[in-house]
């Protein structure tokens, strides 16, 4: 006989055994009411294959991942509505204005008919002033913080 099969191993938590009392112990006017065995139920390992167990890990990923995005990005937004912008906006150098791109600043523009003729006339896009504001930083030459220079609209 090996010392695995003599042993046996009880747990309070699955079973409860009854205690037994004698009837010496007890005054002979008692009666003893035997109560009925409690059955707990059995703890069970559960069985998951492979498929289960990743499908359950990417299920709770993608939650945490869904949560966890937002608040990200709020407390980003959060952090830099506190701190001062002072960056120089990188397309007009913090002037606040742009170089006309069809007349280059000149604020006229010279079309060559044929020939040696041409025609010289004011430019139809900046009005003739040679420039625009800029269209990044709105006329203010402080470069904007990325979502400040999208306008989000509800149109429903």
């Amino acid at each position: 006989m090996t010392l695995a099969s003599s042993l046996h191993f009880h747990s309070s938590f699955l079973t409860s055994p009854l205690k037994s009392f004698s009837p010496k112990t007890l005054p002979s006017n008692t009666t003893i009411i035997q109560p009925k065995p409690t059955f707990y139920p059995r703890i069970r390992a559960i069985e998951l294959d492979q498929n289960t167990v990743v499908a359950i890990t990417v299920g709770v990923l993608s939650v945490a991942v869904g949560i966890g995005i937002p608040v990200f990005y709020e407390t980003q937004i959060d952090n830099a509505a506190k701190r001062d912008n002072t960056q120089p906006c990188f397309p007009c150098n913090g002037s606040g204005a742009q170089k006309c791109r069809f007349c280059l600043g000149t604020g006229n523009v010279t079309v060559e008919l044929g020939g040696a003729e041409k025609e010289v006339s004011r430019c139809i896009n900046c009005d003739g002033a040679g420039s625009l504001t800029c269209t990044t930083c709105q006329g203010s030459g402080i470069q904007p913080r990325y979502l400040d220079r999208r306008e989000f609209k509800d149109d429903d």
